[in-house]
């Protein structure tokens, strides 16, 4: 439970996870039948194409701990903006391959806007402030992956 008292399930973790996987998380937080109106899913990929055009994967580094604990107060700021009535955030690291999941999000309102705004917001946050490190694996090798611009960008309109 989060100081908001929402249901909340946030977990790093190097094995790979399925929709099933996250849906499991979801059915767990044992949310009040009838109370939830939307429920909105996110899941993220490793893709072919990233700052290189050769991608074969990704390796993600993180700071045990601290991750955690960024994930969960951003999730804590995301229940206090919106009427959230649960939460699932789950991050792999470790040696990813293409097409596998690295990020899971489903969140659970009363009403979707507040659903999909919600993930969004959590998203772009990630993206900004979580303490991940990113390489992309070439070929060729690895290569450090910087934060976008657009990625700063978007935090603004928060």
């Amino acid at each position: 439970m989060s100081v908001f008292n929402v249901p909340v399930d946030i977990e790093v973790f190097e094995e790979p996870f399925s929709q099933s996987d996250l849906n499991a998380r979801y059915a767990k937080l044992n949310l009040v039948h009838g109370s939830v109106g939307a429920v909105v899913t996110f899941l993220g990929q490793v893709r072919a194409s990233g700052d290189k055009t050769d991608v074969t994967g990704l390796v993600l580094e993180h700071y045990p701990g601290m991750t955690e604990r960024v994930l969960r107060q951003h999730v804590e700021t995301a229940s206090s903006r919106w009427p959230l009535l649960g939460v699932v955030l789950v991050h792999r690291v470790g040696a990813m391959a293409l097409g596998e999941n690295i990020v899971g999000v489903i969140v659970a309102s009363a009403h979707r806007q507040a659903a999909f705004d919600a993930v969004q917001y959590l998203m772009d946050f990630l993206k900004h402030d979580a303490p991940f490190w990113k390489q992309e694996v070439t070929e060729k090798g690895t290569d450090w992956v910087e934060q976008k611009q657009t990625d700063v960008d978007k935090i603004g309109k928060w």
